[in-house]
């Protein structure tokens, strides 16, 4: 589904990266967010593409999507 996110555990310690770059995921959408252009983050990191910000985008926002279920409280 993402065949642009990469999880290896010698890179970036195994968090998820943009094809197997030292470019974390994170750091792609934290660009965005902070409202970076795709043409000035590319300016900033040539290995980047487009499709590159574009699928870290569309992976954060399936994470996002995800459900989350609490742990139930102990008690004390």
């Amino acid at each position: 589904m993402f065949h642009r996110i990469t999880h290896e555990p010698h890179i970036m310690a195994g968090r998820a990266c943009i094809r197997g770059l030292r470019i974390p995921v994170s750091l792609v959408v934290n660009l965005v967010a902070n409202e970076m252009t795709p043409t000035q983050i590319i300016a900033e990191y040539p290995d980047l593409t487009r499709e590159d910000i574009t699928e870290a985008l569309r992976y954060t926002a399936c994470l996002a999507n995800e459900e989350i279920h609490p742990f139930a409280q102990q008690a004390a």
